[in-house]
């Protein structure tokens, strides 16, 4: 772990204009860039994978997402006029349009992709003005659900890498793939309990070394096709054909999209109070806007939808090194990394087993991560619970069935087959019809939501103190003289309830 350094902060006075010199600068930046190194190469290697690219492209999709991360992190922490938050923010590939963008590949390929991302990518910079006030209609029972179910729609696809990925070969699901996979999962386990925090911090990029170390070692790590290609390039701009704009892939992307600006309207705010600084609309609005044109700038050199990557907010937490220009130096190191794509054609080389089994915590952690939101959300006496029920059931539909929407029109299968989508458009629906509209709110609609509290009698203990002839009637405490014993919350305040059972001997 790093030691937060000593510094002048710039003529105006903000933590995050701190300028630490050259030397420590990059030294910072190189953290940053191995902090989120396994988060950007991964969207590539997922829908390069499900393009059923070879390997030299996907080692070009590689280069080509390190590339542009490297360019929206620069805008975004170094700052042009009305573009870029000039926060400690570092940008990449997002994770949330990973599932979706799998869909869209399957039918219309990586130009259909390239298209959905330009076309949801300016709407989103149409709309950031106006966003402030859309940000309540994506709470955290909205937020937490959509990012549980990237995480989990995301599993099937560590699955499919941990057996091989390659349903035709005859060593798919074999017991030494599955194996290699199992060895890195344990390698990643171990790593992460290991007391020195630069490495348990980096335990799924260094799992993946030490297990391409070991599939090398059993003859199952090919790497002929690495010197095959320049060792120097900038990714040339449209790579994989012109791209091509189909509406249903672009209204699933648009979701995508409004997903990716909730995030990162998060982010700059929990940076903005790790780092001390104020964040306003207007640094929001800039921020944003550097978000949506980077995703739109994408696809021109083969690249996909770029947001913040909040474990990278977790360093600035952890490290306390607040200035923005350590961030700067890292996009400057994600450039040069882009812009050598024989470091890309080294990671599409990488056995699949071996990023199955990194790859089962690294999506894992993110549906963590959602679980971690819904477990902040108020679930007494509203639909909150039906919203997350309903929400996470229709988004696992097409992980569970596939083929549930062959039958359907094209737009309709485009839209509902990411369960990212599903999820979102049910989340965001119910959360309007719930908690926004004014008809039948405040009344009792479902089961599910009670407007009074069950709680037994191990729960008194933490509202109140019972006193010898306090007892139970109807639900209800009394004292001895049949006087209601109020139940009031940790803030005082009284609480609604009824007892669902009366101890025993009381």
């Amino acid at each position: 772990m790093v030691k937060r350094t000593q510094a002048e902060p710039a003529a105006g006075g903000r933590p995050e204009d701190e300028r630490l010199g050259i030397g420590k600068s990059f030294t910072y930046g190189i953290q940053h860039v191995l902090t989120m190194y396994g988060g950007i190469i991964a969207p590539p290697l997922i829908i390069g994978g499900a393009a059923g690219v070879s390997t030299a492209e996907i080692g070009l999709l590689v280069a080509s997402c390190l590339f542009i991360g490297g360019l929206a992190t620069i805008l975004q922490s170094f700052g042009v006029p009305f573009f870029g938050s000039r926060l400690p923010l570092v940008q990449g590939t997002s994770f949330a349009g990973v599932a979706t963008m799998t869909a869209i590949v399957a039918d219309g390929g990586l130009p259909a992709v390239f298209g959905s991302v330009i076309a949801s990518a300016l709407l989103g910079l149409l709309i950031t003005p106006v966003f402030s006030r859309l940000v309540k209609y994506f709470p955290p029972v909205v937020t937490g659900t959509v990012i549980t179910v990237i995480g989990l729609s995301l599993m099937p696809v560590a699955a499919q890498w941990a057996m091989g990925n390659n349903t035709k070969s005859p060593e798919f699901g074999s017991v030494s793939n599955v194996g290699l996979a199992a060895m890195t999962l344990a390698i990643v386990l171990l790593l992460s309990k290991v007391a020195v925090p630069a490495i348990s911090r980096l335990s799924i990029l260094l799992s993946i070394v030490v297990g391409t170390v070991l599939a090398a070692v059993l003859g199952k790590a090919d790497f002929s096709q690495v010197w095959d290609g320049p060792i120097f390039a900038v990714p040339a701009p449209f790579g994989f054909g012109a791209p091509t704009f189909d509406v249903a892939a672009i209204v699933s992307m648009f979701i995508v999209v409004l997903v990716t600006l909730t995030e990162t309207t998060a982010d700059m705010l929990a940076v903005g109070e790790i780092v001390g600084t104020r964040v306003g609309k207007r640094r929001i609005g800039d921020g944003l806007r550097a978000d949506m044109a980077s995703s739109a700038i994408a696809p021109v050199f083969n690249g996909f939808m770029q947001s913040a990557f909040a474990q990278n907010v977790g360093l600035v937490a952890i490290t306390g090194v607040r200035s923005r220009f350590v961030v700067t130096a890292g996009g400057v190191i994600l450039l040069v990394l882009g812009m050598l794509p024989v470091l890309g054609r080294v990671v599409a080389a990488i056995p699949y087993p071996v990023l199955g089994g990194a790859g089962l915590v690294l999506f894992g952690t993110v549906a963590a991560s959602g679980i971690r939101t819904l477990s902040k959300v108020d679930y007494n006496g509203n639909m909150n619970l039906v919203i997350v029920a309903a929400s996470v059931g229709l988004g696992m539909v097409p992980i569970a069935a596939p083929e549930f929407y062959h039958h359907f029109p094209a737009w309709v299968g485009t839209i509902f087959h990411s369960g990212i989508s599903s999820a979102a458009l049910m989340a965001v629906v119910l959360n309007l019809l719930f908690n926004h509209l004014k008809p039948g709110k405040g009344r009792d609609p479902s089961v599910f939501a009670t407007a009074t509290r069950v709680i037994d009698y191990s729960d008194l203990k933490a509202f109140s103190r019972l006193k010898d002839g306090d007892r139970i009637v109807d639900g209800k405490i009394v004292d001895a003289d049949g006087n209601p014993v109020p139940v009031r919350d940790a803030d005082g305040k009284p609480v609604p309830y009824r007892i669902g059972s009366e101890p025993e001997g009381h």
